[in-house]
């Protein structure tokens, strides 16, 4: 999943913590996946990075709609994200478009599992869009690639954790029998 998360400094330009934009890839451009991207309003904190991160996870869950989907979401942080969801249907051609909420205990959840999963990288993310020395005028956006996240990491990388020990115990058993 590639995020460009942007921070807007000026909170007086949105009531909401935070926006998530999904962005599909162009037809002519295969090497090019799509992209959501987030943009948050005032301080940035980990907490509120990690809640619009999990819109954006969320809102490709939801099942509205397809890969090629535009979202567009704004995240509060006492009402959860709210937004729609339009794509074109396949076989009609027609334009489609959905109403998304995902409720804010939802959020909380899926954040919770980022910052346990993800939690270094965003803060990390956090302390670049905070950093002082920003060129003046300049936007404050940093490209991320986040995957497999949310309950994948664990799965995809347990194997290979496990075949690493065998591994190890493998090459400390070779080693401790090696000699004359």
């Amino acid at each position: 999943m590639d995020v460009l998360v942007m921070l807007e400094e000026n909170p007086d330009h949105s009531p909401v913590l935070a926006h998530v934009n999904s962005v599909p890839s162009p037809l002519s451009s295969s090497e090019r996946p799509s992209r959501d991207i987030v943009t948050l309003y005032g301080v940035p904190s980990a907490e509120s990075l990690a809640l619009a991160l999990a819109a954006a996870v969320e809102s490709h869950r939801s099942g509205e709609g397809n890969s090629e989907a535009i979202r567009h979401l704004g995240v509060w942080a006492e009402r959860g994200a709210v937004g729609d969801a339009a794509w074109r249907d396949a076989r009609t051609g027609q334009l489609v478009t959905r109403d998304l909420e995902i409720p804010l205990d939802i959020l909380h959840a899926t954040a919770g599992r980022l910052l346990s999963e993800c939690g270094q990288l965003i803060r990390r993310l956090v302390a670049g869009l905070a950093m002082p020395d920003w060129p003046e005028g300049a936007r404050r956006a940093i490209t991320v690639s986040l995957g497999p996240i949310v309950g994948l990491t664990a799965p995809v990388f347990a194997p290979i954790e496990t075949m690493l020990d065998r591994l190890r115990e493998a090459d400390g058993l070779a080693f401790d029998c090696d000699g004359d």
